[in-house]
């Protein structure tokens, strides 16, 4: 959920964007709403905000004089203005996006997409970051779970296998485990010396394989007796951290 203040001095204004964000925009909360520059600053002094939409010209101080009073501005700036004169100080406020009104309802759903996508990709980031910290050498990582941090060795895994956003575990001797990130993510975290995926969906332990199977891309079995498909991209890279 996003935590937005609209700003604008124009009461038709405000009800038209409040509705849209209402109607289209469910992952938005509008907890304020300000009638010019001053007012708008005294709440972003009080409380904090993921998005400020900001109208540009209104009397008294205008949306560029507002902004230059800020100091550490940690909100997500969107400009919804009359005029498209703006938008190089728009660019200059590093705004994350200028909406000419009347607002495009797709234009605004747009708009509120990217910023989720971006929230995502940083959420990922900081996890995967964090969790590198955490780990303490190539043979043991810190991975989450459902319910919280596994520390795990990884000898003994024998492979990982993606399903949807998360990522389930195998191990030489302890049950299967689920976790709460993506393949991708895991293989971040995992040696590459001793690791490699083969497959969208599969990553190996190298010291777990047990034989090769010839195909189109081939597969292997694994010494708990498993299958998987090695894709055509990933057999060469896969043939020749086998040694062949």
């Amino acid at each position: 959920m996003f935590k937005a203040l609209l700003v604008d001095d124009e009461e038709n204004g405000r009800i038209s964007l409040r509705r849209k964000l209402e109607l289209y925009c469910p992952e938005v909360k509008l907890l304020a709403e300000a009638a010019g520059a001053s007012e708008g600053l005294e709440l972003i002094n009080q409380q904090q905000f993921d998005i400020v939409f900001l109208d540009i010209e209104m009397p008294g101080m205008d949306a560029f004089e507002m902004l230059s009073q800020i100091d550490g501005k940690n909100f997500h700036l969107i400009f919804t203005t009359a005029h498209n004169q703006y938008a190089i100080e728009a660019i200059k406020n590093e705004a994350f996006d200028y909406l000419l009104k009347p607002v495009d309802i797709e234009e605004l759903k747009a708009t509120i997409a990217k910023l989720k996508e971006k929230r995502r990709q940083y959420t990922n980031r900081a996890g995967v970051d964090i969790l590198r910290q955490n780990n303490v050498g190539l043979n043991r990582i810190a991975i989450p779970a459902m319910d919280g941090l596994v520390f795990l060795d990884t000898a003994e895994i024998i492979r990982a296998e993606a399903q949807s956003n998360y990522t389930v575990l195998y191990f030489v001797e302890q049950p299967k485990l689920t976790v709460t990130r993506t393949l991708k993510q895991v293989e971040q975290l995992l040696p590459a010396q001793l690791f490699v995926r083969i497959h969208h969906s599969h990553i190996i332990n190298l010291a777990q394989v047990k034989k090769y199977f010839k195909g189109d891309g081939g597969q292997v079995e694994l010494k708990d007796g498993t299958r998987v498909d090695v894709s055509r991209r990933k057999k060469d890279e896969f043939l020749r951290l086998m040694g062949y």
